[in-house]
């Protein structure tokens, strides 16, 4: 009895610690974005203090010196046709493992996660001459083409474990009543399977905003780019590096994101809880 007290205390103590962690990144950028040159270069200065008064130039700079709404506006366009493609390929692919492969139906699924896995620079050279063939490159629809091959086969093995964890009953039931067994799918499993499927959404737009790689390499006009490869290339220039205007654009891309992702983790988190089966 007398040591739960200092167990609660030392969770409480970790909590904070790895929060603080997690939090530090966010926090700086947020405190940098406001610094001036004068504060953030001088020798001397407290980085940890605003020993300058605080500024928007840095704001002004990202938003009227770079086309960084034309980044997002391509993003989350990339992002949304991404997601949708990923769904068409990975649930019927999913559904079709996990319930009419029989005993293949794990080996698959392994194989395809391995396929995953492989390293993206790896694919590079024969996706570079598919986006060459097809005529797409310096165009976001060659980012549209390719993303879905990094993020279909994982989503794939992801729903593949969740479709699993539907009684096979709910459906048989379905067709029974006289549904198809599309129609069973669509009223039945799929509901069952949100939260696999929210999950395949933030893994797949998280994927497209944060790929550095390919969106450079496919993608050199302005009025092409996506906020993770435009940023940096209008804001570094040269040797000099406006720190504070890219501390900026994380903020502003991150809060969104944030927020959005918190808005669905109650769901989210209830969801893998009850392993998407519900009496």
């Amino acid at each position: 009895m007398r040591s739960r007290p200092l167990v609660s205390i030392l969770r409480w103590v970790v909590l904070l610690l790895f929060a603080l962690v997690c939090a530090f990144p966010f926090a700086w950028a947020a405190f940098t974005m406001f610094k001036s040159n004068d504060d953030l270069y001088t020798v001397g200065h407290v980085p940890f203090f605003y020993n300058s008064p605080p500024t928007l130039d840095n704001l002004r700079v990202l938003l009227t010196e770079t086309a960084f709404g034309t980044f997002v506006v391509n993003s989350v366009e990339i992002g949304v046709i991404v997601v949708i493609l990923t769904l068409l390929a990975s649930v019927p692919a999913a559904y079709a493992i996990a319930r009419l492969t029989g005993q293949w139906g794990g080996k698959l699924a392994m194989l395809i996660f391995i396929i995953y896995l492989v390293p993206p620079t790896l694919l590079f050279l024969p996706l570079s001459r598919v986006v060459a063939d097809l005529g797409l490159q310096d165009s976001i629809w060659s980012l549209v083409l390719v993303y879905p091959t990094l993020t279909a086969p994982f989503s794939t093995w992801l729903l593949v474990g969740f479709f699993r964890t539907v009684p096979r009953d709910i459906e048989e039931q379905a067709m029974v009543d006289g549904y198809s067994r599309v129609g069973a799918v669509v009223r039945t499993v799929l509901p069952l399977a949100v939260p696999g499927i929210l999950t395949v959404v933030i893994f797949t737009f998280a994927l497209t905003m944060n790929d550095f790689i390919y969106a450079v390499a496919f993608i050199s006009t302005s009025s092409q780019m996506t906020v993770s490869a435009g940023v940096p290339t209008e804001l570094i220039r040269g040797d000099v590096f406006f720190w504070q205007s890219l501390m900026a654009a994380t903020v502003l891309v991150a809060v969104p994101v944030a927020l959005a992702y918190n808005l669905f983790l109650d769901r989210f988190v209830k969801g893998l809880a009850l392993g998407g089966v519900k009496g």
